[in-house]
């Protein structure tokens, strides 16, 4: 793709998103749609928390839970030849390999389950933006309301494990200061929800108290003046822009803020409170830092929280060269964290009751853009037949036909491999894929919500799955 066309293609995105954003302001009270007496009830919850390790920019499955014939960089070697470029290691359960570098989740994989069959819509231009708003919300831009990203619904129909803490945060990921800011900005959002039920977004793991605390010399009483200030700046600014409803849950977002700001449970966000051998395993880099974080909520009472590598174009999991290089340093970075996340809330009495799930917007290959046959533009920067230099060896393009999702805890499965793509390229799904839809609806389900949940938005039904037909995979829960 080239500069002009996927400035084209963003401008678009933001047109949409922009336009949804505007038209949530305006809308009025979502009512909860009701159940139709011939369905059942919603399911027994078997999670009470959901973590999501998004491991933004494109997880090569190839690379990392899926390996196929493994080639090693050499002068010379034909593209056509290299599928994995790591070999495939043993792990605890006997007819699972994943990839070298790995070695640590490795450990753990008994108990959980590799979904190897889940696969991504070709969405024309495949743009990071476009493909994280469809896995973050279940549904493909353009929208005309603004879709709630998945923790935004849990917030709303399951409400607050703890009060005084709140029910979605995001760690990891900047909405400033990087490169397609306002594009990420389209799906860290409750959309027609409301902002109560938003992100609490937590860029810097290591500075998170920062963020639920009055600052630094302020008096409790100039802290109660400022804070009624500012709700008074928000009904000035919003007016008549934003319906009744908007407004208040605007307000009662401060007010939970202000509640968390005051309440001693604050100290769940203070990293520095860890003990140093257990901040040391998890302190691989802000990825790992953010796991850290992740348990410290979890045992405080958040009901969703998403912890990124974080997404900046051509950066981490972004691998347009340096594909080999870059996913061996990616792995340093989420190994040790992943599998310490995992044995901690065991060791604690949690996993069972949360649900934990690793997966990113689509997988790479080294020779297919899309799958076969797509339209979309080859977006790789280190294109060769044959390689010439370390840079070149890599899974650089986007592949959308076939991708990994790692699931623990909340009544997934133990030591269970589900589903399979091709040997030999194109690595499709070729046994029980799972779309997005469906992997929504079994997410919803561990968490006790109906896959056909819905809304009235403004006389028109909105759902948790795409137009309410998700259906959860039966056979991933144990």
């Amino acid at each position: 793709m080239n500069i002009q066309t996927k400035i084209e293609a963003r401008r678009d995105f933001l047109k949409m998103t922009s336009a949804a954003a505007l038209a949530a302001l305006a809308t009025g009270a979502p009512r909860l749609i009701r159940a139709d007496d011939t369905k059942p009830d919603a399911p027994a919850a078997t999670a009470d928390t959901c973590i999501l390790l998004w491991m933004a920019g494109g997880m090569a499955a190839p690379d990392t839970f899926d390996p196929k014939r493994y080639e090693p960089f050499e002068k010379g070697l034909a593209a056509e030849k290299i599928i994995s470029t790591f070999p495939e290691i043993d792990t605890v359960v006997d007819n699972i390999k994943i990839t070298q570098g790995l070695e640590q989740i490795a450990r753990i994989l008994d108990r959980g389950t590799l979904i190897r069959s889940h696969v991504q819509a070709d969405l024309g231009n495949i743009l990071h933006s476009r493909h994280q708003y469809h896995w973050h919300t279940g549904y493909v831009p353009p929208q005309t309301v603004a879709a709630p990203h998945i923790g935004a619904w849990m917030a709303k129909l399951l409400g607050p494990r703890n009060p005084a803490i709140p029910a979605f945060i995001d760690i990891g990921q900047r909405l400033e200061g990087v490169g397609e800011k306002e594009e990420l900005k389209a799906f860290h959002t409750a959309g027609f929800l409301g902002s109560e039920f938003g992100p609490f977004v937590l860029p810097y793991p290591d500075q998170a108290i920062e963020s639920v605390r009055p600052p630094k010399g302020m008096t409790p009483k100039r802290f109660e003046a400022r804070f009624r200030m500012y709700r008074e700046l928000v009904n000035q600014q919003h007016g008549d822009d934003a319906s009744d409803y908007q407004k208040e849950s605007m307000m009662r977002s401060m007010e939970n803020a202000y509640r968390l700001l005051s309440s001693p449970e604050r100290t769940a966000f203070d990293l520095t409170l860890e003990p140093k051998a257990s901040y040391d395993r998890y302190n691989t880099s802000r990825f790992g830092q953010g796991c850290l974080l992740a348990r410290r909520l979890t045992e405080a009472g958040a009901r969703f929280i998403e912890v990124t590598t974080e997404y900046v174009p051509f950066v981490s999991w972004d691998t347009h060269e340096n594909g080999h290089t870059t996913a061996a340093q990616m792995k340093k970075d989420v190994d040790q964290p992943i599998a310490q996340l995992i044995l901690d809330l065991e060791q604690r009495g949690l996993l069972d009751r949360t649900l934990v799930v690793i997966a990113s917007e689509f997988s790479r290959d080294m020779m297919i853009e899309g799958v076969p046959g797509s339209t979309a533009r080859d977006q790789s920067r280190a294109k060769a037949d044959i390689m010439a230099e370390m840079k070149q060896y890599g899974l650089h393009r986007h592949f959308t036909g076939g991708s990994s999702v790692l699931m623990f805890g909340g009544g997934i499965g133990k030591g269970v491999l589900y589903g399979k793509t091709a040997a030999e390229r194109p690595c499709l799904a070729i046994e029980k894929p799972v779309t997005i839809t469906d992997l929504h609806a079994t997410i919803f389900r561990a968490m006790g919500i109906r896959p056909d949940s819905g809304l009235d938005v403004e006389k028109r039904p909105f759902y948790v799955t795409q137009d309410g037909k998700g259906k959860p995979v039966g056979e991933l829960f144990g």
